[in-house]
């Protein structure tokens, strides 16, 4: 997969792309991520990226010749989605990560300032994507989100597969209870079940925990469809 980020802050990147199992795919050639500023598309000596808005208001938007430049400029693979990220999104699910992996190409559009002018929603994007009801400086981090939330679904990301099928959101679920080593750590035990050796009844168990833990903290993921 190739991810293109469009951002008038490519630092912010730098460390995130080189750490972790994020910085270990990209080095294995899982995925490459390319660096995009759309300052490098402007025509004045001041680099100018935003212009008051027409009809009053507080605040900057981002002009649209930069950004389309900058989009523009990217090669061209299919199947590809150009991405703006919005307060104004849908909000991020696994089940939008899982559909976006299976892409070959991604551009990730930052927002930055009062947003930007509605000719790139209408013209240039595909999708926008919210992280949820909450508003932040710009689009980097939930850019950087979706970079992680993607390329750990990308074969040979994740050393061992199986343990994305058991994980939050799978079937709607939230994930059961971990223990590791020691069985008793300041008089809490780890259930008995799961040093039973039974895989049956571990497996009984685990799937009751997912379902109690979702019902208490996430009963809205029981509705979805």
């Amino acid at each position: 997969m190739h991810i293109d980020i469009v951002t008038l802050f490519p630092g912010f990147f730098t460390t995130p792309l080189e750490s972790s199992l994020l910085g270990r795919a990209i080095r294995q050639g899982i995925c490459t991520v390319h660096l995009t500023n759309p300052r490098d598309f402007t025509a004045d000596k001041y680099r100018k990226v935003d212009d008051l808005p027409y009809g009053g208001g507080a605040g900057m938007v981002l002009k649209p010749e930069p950004l389309f430049a900058a989009v523009e400029s990217l090669p061209h693979l299919d199947p590809r989605a150009i991405i703006l990220l919005t307060p104004q999104g849908v909000p991020l699910k696994q089940s939008l990560l899982k559909e976006l992996a299976t892409y070959q190409q991604l551009i990730l559009v930052c927002g930055h300032y009062e947003g930007v002018d509605e000719r790139v929603r209408e013209h240039l994007v595909t999708h926008e994507i919210s992280l949820g009801d909450f508003v932040l400086t710009g689009g980097e981090v939930p850019a950087l989100a979706l970079v992680d939330g993607i390329v750990r679904l990308l074969p040979g990301t994740v050393g061992k597969p199986a343990s994305l099928e058991a994980e939050s959101f799978e079937d709607n679920l939230l994930e059961y209870p971990q223990y590791t080593r020691p069985a008793n750590f300041r008089g809490w035990e780890v259930p008995r079940v799961l040093l039973s050796g039974h895989h049956a009844e571990i497996a009984h168990w685990r799937r009751a925990q997912q379902e109690e833990r979702t019902r208490k903290r996430r009963p809205d993921l029981l509705l979805s469809d």
